[in-house]
Order: C-alpha cells, then sequence, then structure tokens
C-alpha cells in the first residue's frame, strides 16, 4: 500500500481536504438513499453538497487555476478543468431547485457525486504534482484560499 506523501499544509493540500470532506457528504447521501431516508434529510444534505462544491469551485477558479495557467502551461488540462466545473455547476444548479421527491434528485446527486471524482482524480493525478513542481507560490496562495473561502461561506450562510 502506498503511503501518502506527507502533507504541506498548502494550496494543493487545502484544496485535497476540500475533495476529501466532499467525498464523505456524497458517501452520507448515498446512505440516507439506501435507508429510504426522509427527503428533507436528503435535501439538506444535497444542499450542504453543493455549497460546499460551488464555493470550492469557485477559489479554484478565482485563485488557483489562474496561477496554475500561468505556471504550469498546461491549456488542455485547464481548459478541462473549467469545462469541468461548468458542467458540474449546471447540475448544482438543477439539484438546488429540485425537491427531494421529485423524479431524478437522488441520481443527479449521485452523478454529481461520480463526475466530482472524476474531476479530483484528474486533479490529483495531472494538475496538483504539476503545480508542486512548477514555481507557483502554493504556501502564499493557501492563506488566500482559505480567506476567500471563508468570505465565500460567510456569504452563503448569511444568504441561507
Amino acid at each position: 500500500m502506498s503511503k501518502a506523501p506527507p502533507k504541506k499544509n498548502d494550496a494543493v493540500d487545502l484544496l485535497d481536504a476540500d475533495h476529501v470532506a466532499v467525498k464523505k457528504l456524497f458517501t452520507e447521501f448515498k446512505k440516507l438513499c439506501e435507508s429510504d431516508a426522509p427527503g428533507e434529510e436528503k435535501k439538506a444534505l444535497a444542499d450542504r453538497i453543493c455549497m460546499e462544491l460551488t464555493v470550492h469551485a469557485e477559489i479554484e477558479e478565482q485563485i488557483f487555476y489562474p496561477a496554475a495557467r500561468e505556471a504550469i502551461h498546461d491549456d488542455d488540462l485547464l481548459d478541462e478543468a473549467e469545462v469541468e466545473h461548468a458542467s458540474a455547476k449546471d447540475l448544482i444548479a438543477q439539484i438546488t431547485e429540485m425537491g427531494p421527491e421529485e423524479e431524478l434528485f437522488d441520481a443527479k446527486v449521485i452523478v454529481l457525486g461520480e463526475y466530482i471524482d472524476h474531476h479530483v482524480e484528474e486533479e490529483r493525478n495531472e494538475m496538483f504534482p504539476k503545480a508542486r513542481k512548477s514555481d507557483m507560490d502554493l504556501k502564499t496562495m493557501v492563506e488566500e484560499l482559505k480567506a476567500l473561502k471563508e468570505e465565500l461561506m460567510a456569504n452563503y450562510e448569511a444568504s441561507a
């Protein structure tokens, strides 16, 4: 079994911690579906997943992706990531507008999870290693990401 690389407490670690946290939420959602949990419970969890993903995508798009585009010079990789974000946002919008009793609600949340798994795998296996090998200042960037994330979460909670 391969050991996880030591944590560097940088931007990549922060973004990947988000990936791990949201994966747990998707697993929890599947369990709610399997146990025939009340719709309100599934809707609350789906809304949380959508909020977490929206904030995560925003901090990547505003801070990480522009720096990565400049530093790693892999436009195809970053173009694909941005298209994947756009597709995820479309599905998120559909989910947030739906009620848990509506047809395809559970399926859309589960498919979003599968979609995010694919996206995370590409970031972990391609983008993050390239970012770490580049001259990106991932230590300074972690503070920018944290600050924007806190601000966006506060805005979400205030509007909820």
